[in-house]
Order: structure tokens, then sequence, then C-alpha cells
């Protein structure tokens, strides 16, 4: 691979989220100041939507990484669980042992033992649940029922919900109105702006190792922008590939028509129109409102 020809320690654009990575692009920081805020806090519910690739599980990996002693941390990767499975799953998180022939109701009473277990600890148990818009409105009352457990001071319980925006439109539902209303805090990760995405580049980087000059010259980290819409997965795979391209011709540099080259292989990235599409597109609508005037 291209590692040693750049001077990289460890391959700069994989992923996979790893949270030695992380970028604390401005809505990134934002959501993980939220998410600290409103857990010290003790809210009920804290929920965090962004489009496919904009790194909500990074930044759920990051927030739980962040947590400090006092906290105990559950995570789940894929909730399309039905209730009493997804009981079962943050049992297993929180260490909690349960017969595998217990109800539902038997299910909540250990859990709720456990919580006030935690809670005399002075222990705060956050649940951070991936992939939320896969849940049924069923596993999601379920978790509504979770959260009333509470002391006389705070939830026994919190959870964080990470999902895409379809999220959002399952939970307009009204049969789940009661949980709507206990979402406290709520915040939405957008696509990279041109200048954070030159940042990002460069500081992942500076993370794998590099230490030359900017291996991206300026246009290229704009193709970049340009083609990716600046989602950080997508700016990944084709940073990746232009890498690979520039490698492969023995350049110390990545330049703009690598960038296209590597989005030409990358069904995902916007698919940019020539500039002469663009003029002829104009002729048209000239000649179109010229037609017109001659008509009236």
């Amino acid at each position: 691979m291209y590692q040693a020809h750049f001077g990289l320690r460890e391959m700069p654009f994989s992923i996979t989220p790893d949270t030695s990575f992380v970028y604390a692009c401005n809505a990134h920081q934002a959501a993980l100041n939220t998410l600290l805020v409103a857990s010290q806090n003790g809210e009920g519910f804290i929920k965090v939507t962004g489009e496919v690739g904009t790194g909500k599980t990074l930044l759920c990996r990051h927030f739980i990484a962040t947590l400090g002693e006092k906290f105990v941390s559950a995570y789940i990767l894929n909730p399309e669980l039905e209730p009493r499975t997804l009981l079962f799953a943050l049992a297993e998180e929180l260490r909690v042992t349960l017969s595998r022939e217990a109800d539902e109701h038997q299910l909540i009473k250990e859990l709720t033992r456990a919580l006030l277990n935690f809670a005399r600890q002075g222990k705060i148990v956050v649940l951070c649940l991936d992939e939320a818009q896969a849940m049924s409105l069923q596993t999601l009352e379920t978790l509504r029922l979770l959260t009333n457990l509470q002391t006389e001071k705070r939830k026994l319980i919190q959870v964080v919900l990470f999902g895409q925006p379809e999220l959002d439109h399952k939970l307009d539902q009204e049969s789940i109105r009661q949980l709507r209303q206990r979402i406290t805090f709520q915040c939405h990760l957008n696509a990279l702006d041109r200048d954070e995405v030159g940042r990002y580049i460069t500081h992942r980087l500076r993370v794998a190792g590099y230490l030359g000059n900017d291996l991206f010259s300026r246009p290229a980290a704009r193709a970049v922008h340009a083609l990716s819409g600046g989602v950080p997965r997508l700016i990944n795979i084709v940073a990746h590939k232009a890498l690979l391209l520039a490698f492969g011709e023995g350049m110390q540099e990545v330049l703009p028509r690598h960038v296209r080259q590597a989005a030409a292989d990358t069904p995902a990235v916007k698919r940019a129109r020539p500039w002469w599409w663009l003029g002829f597109a104009m002729v048209l609508v000239s000649a179109s409102g010229i037609g017109w005037a001659l008509l009236k």
C-alpha cells in the first residue's frame, strides 16, 4: 500500500469508526458538548440525527469514551430487536445475569434492581442506541417505560438515540407521543463545509503520521468537498482512492484529477455535470424565452 511512500504509520482514511481520528468540526463538537451536559443533568431521552455517513457512530463512541468514572455506559449497535430481546441486550451490557425464561415483567424488575444499585453507588447509567431509526414502535415504548424508573432526584437510566432522519418521522407518530415529549435535547450532524473538508483531510493525515507539506493540493481538497458533499464517509473513500492513484504514479501530491478519477469509481459520490452542459442549458433557456416573447 501507500503508507511507506507517503511516510504514514497507519491508513488515514479508513471508514471504520476510530476515535483516535476524531475531528472536532463545529457540528460534532456542539453535539458532543450537548450530550455531555445532558448526561450530567440526568435527562431522560436525547436524540442525535444525521444523514448516512455523517459520523453518528463515531460521535457515539467518542461520547462513551469521554464519559467519566461515575458513568456506566451501555451500547447497542443494532436495536432492531423485539422488546424482550432488547431488555436482554441491555442486561448483558450492564452485566446483569438473567434467566432466559424470564418474561418482560421479570426482566424489568431485575433491571430496576440493578439500576437502583448503580444509583446507590452514585453511578449514572447511559444507554446509547445506534441506528435507532430501525427500532419498532413497541421497542421504543418499552424504552419509554424503562425511563419511568427514577429516584426523587433523577432518572435511573438515560437513553441516547442515534439515527438517520427517518427516526424523526417515526417519532412523529401519535402512538409514541409520550416518548417524543421526553426528548429534552436533540442535535443534528450536518456535512462538512469546504474549509472543514480541507482541515479534516489534514487532521487525519497528521494523526496517521504524515509530517510533510500539504499532501492534497488546495484544488484537490476542494474537489473532494464538491464530489463528496462534505460527508465524512465519502471523503474517506475518495481520499483513500486518490492517494492510491497518486502512489501508483509515484507522486508526492494528490491532484484534482486523482480525486475525479477516485470519485468516478465511487457510486455514492455526487456526479457533477460538466460546464459545457450548464452552458448548453442556459442557451436553451434563453432561446425558449425569446420564442415565447415572439409568440406574444
